[in-house]
């Protein structure tokens, strides 16, 4: 494992120690830091999860058979999870009950992944656009978001499979776009809509190919989940190169090599300085099934969690 730090004006405030704290698992995704502890999903056990900040007191906290993804929660405290493969989010009572929310199966067109959800309690949730599993062509992706009543609105297209998000202090979206070679921002209005669209990162061109393992090789970066610090930094797992990214104003400012692929990340802990992130070997949806070598690891970081 190592650090690289790109041409910036900043010193690397990044610690080299990294430690797994929950290993065994088959495919995390989806950390959240939440009310002291952190959560994730493991695809193919089919579990929501969360522990301590050491890894220590495990806990299932839902089974989803639909495959969780992206997790979230509503201003009252209730969980929300993508359920990737029927196409819905779901929502756990306090009771522990698991309930369908809003059932997207006829307005995506394709599997859901990740989510982000406001201070209003509206999710917002992206989509493949195709059938990564089936190896259909590339399409474009949408986002759409759920109101806490459940009400479906298409508020952006044409992405380039939409993937991991964050909102800023100024209530600005950044969307990675996995396949697109770009993180894209827009305006998140009061009334929930995404309008001023641009280009807030650009790692090189769109890829020319629509077959998704080909295009995968024209990109310079593929981000998938992300979270934000206090500074407005933003730090990505990239699954072309299998390492971390900080980028501040659209600029790459850290550049750090776990040893793994990985996949997504998340800021969180006592003093919002540890950087958890899931490390997974590979893809291989058949070789994660039946194997237990994914985990979640952590790293300390200097710049701690937007609040």
């Amino acid at each position: 494992m190592s650090i690289r730090t790109e041409t910036t004006t900043e010193e690397s405030t990044v610690s080299e120690k990294f430690e797994t704290i929950v290993p065994g698992m088959t495919f995390t995704e989806g950390p959240r830091w939440h009310d002291g502890r952190i959560w994730f999903s493991d695809l193919y056990t089919h579990k929501v999860q969360s522990a301590r900040e050491d890894g220590s007191d495990l806990r299932e906290e839902a089974t989803v058979p639909n495959q969780p993804s992206g997790l979230g929660w509503l201003p009252d405290g209730r969980l929300l999870i993508v359920s990737m493969m029927d196409k819905t989010l779901l929502r756990r009572e306090p009771d522990g009950t698991v309930v369908v929310h809003a059932d997207l199966s006829d307005h995506v067109g394709g599997f859901l992944g990740d989510i982000i959800v406001d201070t209003q309690g509206r999710a917002y949730l992206g989509d493949f656009g195709f059938d990564l599993y089936a190896g259909e062509d590339m399409r474009c992706g949408c986002i759409h978001r759920v109101d806490p009543d459940g009400t479906i609105t298409r508020v952006a297209d044409d992405l380039w499979f939409p993937n991991g998000c964050v909102i800023t202090d100024d209530n600005v979206m950044l969307v990675n776009e996995t396949f697109g070679n770009r993180i894209t921002a827009f305006d998140l209005t009061d009334s929930g809509m995404l309008v001023n669209r641009r280009v807030w990162a650009t790692f090189g061109p769109l890829p020319t190919s629509r077959s998704a393992d080909d295009a995968m090789k024209e990109l310079t970066v593929s981000p998938d989940g992300s979270c934000i610090d206090s500074e407005g930094g933003v730090w990505l797992a990239d699954i072309r190169q299998d390492r971390l990214l900080r980028l501040v104003d659209g600029e790459i400012v850290e550049n750090v090599d776990p040893g793994s692929c990985v996949f997504a990340c998340a800021l969180g802990g006592e003093d919002g300085r540890t950087l958890f992130f899931c490390a997974t070997p590979d893809f291989d949806v058949e070789a994660r099934k039946s194997a237990r070598d994914s985990s979640i690891v952590t790293m300390r970081v200097g710049v701690p969690a937007a609040r």
